[in-house]
């Protein structure tokens, strides 16, 4: 079982920047090999933004390269989502996502971008 609880959500002008935080409970990330950000629009499929393995390997949605970084700091269970130069396109609901034996899902955290 593995609890995940998603903050650091709200309202910022383009080119701003949000740092999103993933907190695990009940179990270590260390135990975790794949934990990952996903958003959702109204209407649309939750895409995946960004995904961080155990031994360091990233990946990053096309459209968030360069802009993004996702991070793990272990000593606090916690995983991050670094958001730099944000647009009005990347506002969503994100959700913290990882899998141990089946998928786990954060509650989300709206993200809106506009003036």
């Amino acid at each position: 079982q593995v609890q995940l609880v998603e903050s650091g959500g709200g309202l910022v002008q383009p080119g701003g920047s949000l740092r999103l935080s993933c907190a695990a409970s009940t179990r270590s990330i260390l135990s975790l090999n794949v934990m990952a950000w996903y958003r959702q629009t109204p209407g649309n499929k939750r895409e995946l933004v960004a995904s961080h393995t155990r031994s360091g390997n990233t990946i990053y949605a096309d459209s968030v390269k360069g802009r993004f970084t996702i991070s793990r700091d272990n000593a606090q269970n916690t995983v991050y989502l670094q958001m730099n130069s944000l647009k009005p396109e990347d506002t969503a609901v994100y959700y913290c996502y990882t899998l141990f034996g089946r998928d786990y899902w954060g509650q989300g955290t709206q993200v809106t971008v506009s003036l």
